[in-house]
């Protein structure tokens, strides 16, 4: 399994730094886990989109989901593709209400929000907590706790485990999901909340207690927010976790 780094930039991007998008690859397939503000065209530099076997969007805020429209876009408009895109269409796992949330960028009008649909060339499968699988790689998928639906994902195949926290604030789900897991990709947003509203994310020494407490192999802090200070969560997760830890940074790979 191989997990490359498109964007980890938190709520909006960075001098260089997109927003939150993942490349999985493992036993054949690949998966864009997320595909933020300007995630798009990284993608295409590690990974022809009409390549990818699925996407994976744990919720709907723009920072995890706006370049999903490029995705559309490129599919739909590709003047030479290689399979037929109505036929084969490309499997997307979000929250339920994503074919609405999503189409809604692509309606030419208000009155055309209702009867705008983006199913000619994505299979939209809507979340739950459960299994699913793409391919031989199995998905298992926990409710987090955000301030909207969110969703966090255990990847495996082949013995490893990657495991993606999404946004979330730390919580018993996130312990028992990333129990074991070769590498841990936890939302580090900032080092204390600070009288922040509830349910929002993670400080780097929250997310290194979650690692710590999980028994995984390796921590990898991302969606740290622009103004956030990346050194100190960086330290702080380091004195909670006793294993190798790291800030994502925007085309770094991880092999498990």
């Amino acid at each position: 399994m191989r997990l490359t780094v498109l964007g980890c930039s938190g709520s909006a991007p960075g001098p260089g730094l997109p927003t939150s998008g993942y490349l999985v690859e493992a036993g054949g397939v690949r998966i864009a886990l997320e595909l933020g503000s300007g995630v798009f065209a990284p993608l295409m530099r590690h990974c022809d989109p009409f390549d990818l076997d699925a996407v994976l969007l744990s919720h709907l805020h723009l920072d995890h989901c706006a370049d999903f429209s490029s995705l559309v876009v490129y599919r739909r408009a590709h003047p030479a593709p290689p399979y037929d895109v109505t036929e084969r269409k490309l499997p997307v796992f979000a929250p339920a209400h994503a074919p609405s949330r999503l189409a809604n960028a692509h309606a030419a009008s208000r009155a055309d929000l209702a009867t705008t649909d983006l199913t000619d060339t994505v299979d939209f499968v809507p979340l739950t907590t459960g299994r699913y699988r793409v391919g031989p790689v199995e998905v298992e998928v926990a409710a987090m706790r955000h301030i909207c639906e969110a969703y966090g994902f255990r990847i495996s195949h082949g013995g490893v485990s990657l495991v993606f926290s999404g946004d979330t604030v730390p919580c018993p789900e996130l312990v028992r999901l990333a129990a074991g897991a070769d590498l841990l990709l936890a939302d580090s947003a900032w080092r204390a909340q600070a009288g922040r509203a509830n349910y929002l994310h993670m400080s780097g020494r929250e997310a290194g207690e979650v690692a710590r407490t999980a028994g995984v192999g390796r921590l990898v802090l991302t969606h740290v927010l622009p103004w956030s200070d990346r050194d100190g969560i960086l330290r702080d997760a380091g004195e909670a976790f006793p294993g190798p830890v790291a800030l994502a940074e925007p085309g770094a790979t991880y092999a498990l």
